[in-house]
């Protein structure tokens, strides 16, 4: 009995290892049974990542002159575009650690620094999407169309003409905007989308700034407006990145930044200069789309009549220039 069942469980334990071992030999030899490895280990993908994301900024740069970004060009210039060192310079980076990019090196890259090289690079909308999908990053600059702006609010904002009106979010990214809007300030339309912030527009797009009567109040509200938006995004990448860019940018925003003042928003009557119609009187009110004071829909409605008339103007010459 007992020698049975010796023998029966040396004979299982044989079929185990000859089946373990017939399994074995297959995969080796891509045999039935076989699990097929992934196309791409994780390291893998990285590795050609890293070689698309190089190659690509090389490409970028050789298309660039030095004229295009404000540089001489210099006599003995062979490079096809810009060199390493320029892009570096104009990016604010290292330049060893920029030529680590375009080496494929394995570094890690800020979603700051992408900005930085998006815009030196002046990469339209679509390229700028690619060089975050090579760098495995999320751009925090708003989309040219934002998933929150439904048709039926497209048609709100056609529906308010001739009454200027924008979505924005509570970063003060301009999201959707009418037509009259669109020429109320500046030419909305020839600014990139990642640009089309209040904060930004306010502190580097002359036009828009020479809008503004009382340029420097408005600056140094906003600047306490948009700290007390912050205190609920401190340390969110796109927060932080937009606050970086004002900072390098506006001496006015960093001296009025410092001040650390907060302001709620409200309703207030705002005075412009509009270059097409003249002065313009108009009430800014901000209508919340949800119950968070994120999405808001920006209003502004003629304090006189002489502004009633100018913004009837004003839509005329958007209707004109759009059709």
């Amino acid at each position: 009995m007992t020698t049975m069942a010796r023998i029966t469980t040396t004979t299982a334990a044989e079929g185990r290892a000859r089946a373990e071992a017939e399994a074995a030999a297959q995969a080796k030899a891509g045999g039935p049974g076989q699990v097929a490895p992934p196309l791409e280990s994780p390291k893998r993908e990285s590795e050609i990542r890293r070689h698309e994301l190089a190659d690509f900024l090389r490409s970028r740069r050789a298309r660039i002159t030095p004229e295009q970004v404000g540089l001489p060009r210099g006599r003995r210039r062979r490079t096809p575009g810009l060199r390493r060192e320029e892009i570096a310079q104009l990016s604010a980076v290292g330049v060893t650690w920029y030529t680590w990019l375009e080496q494929a090196r394995d570094i890690q890259v800020s979603v700051q620094v992408l900005d930085a090289l998006a815009r030196t690079l002046l990469l339209d909308a679509s390229e700028r999407a690619h060089l975050f999908q090579l760098a495995g990053a999320v751009d925090p600059s708003p989309a040219a169309r934002c998933q929150t702006v439904t048709p039926a609010l497209r048609l709100m904002l056609e529906k308010l003409e001739p009454l200027p009106a924008c979505i924005q979010n509570s970063r003060y990214d301009i999201l959707a905007y009418n037509r009259t809007y669109g020429r109320l300030l500046c030419d909305l339309d020839t600014v990139a989308p990642e640009d089309r912030n209040c904060m930004v527009l306010i502190c580097t797009n002359e036009q828009w700034r020479k809008s503004f009567v009382f340029l420097e109040d408005t600056i140094r509200l906003m600047a306490a407006k948009f700290r007390g938006s912050m205190a609920g995004h401190l340390g969110e990448p796109a927060w932080e990145l937009l606050l970086k860019r004002l900072e390098d940018e506006s001496p006015e925003f960093r001296e009025a930044w410092q001040l650390h003042e907060v302001v709620g928003t409200r309703s207030k009557t705002k005075y412009f200069r509009n270059a097409h119609v003249g002065p313009l009187s108009l009430v800014h009110t901000d209508l919340w789309l949800g119950p968070d004071q994120g999405a808001r829909l920006v209003t502004y409605t003629p304090a006189d009549e002489e502004s009633r008339e100018r913004l009837d103007r004003l839509q005329e010459l958007a209707l004109a220039v759009a059709s």
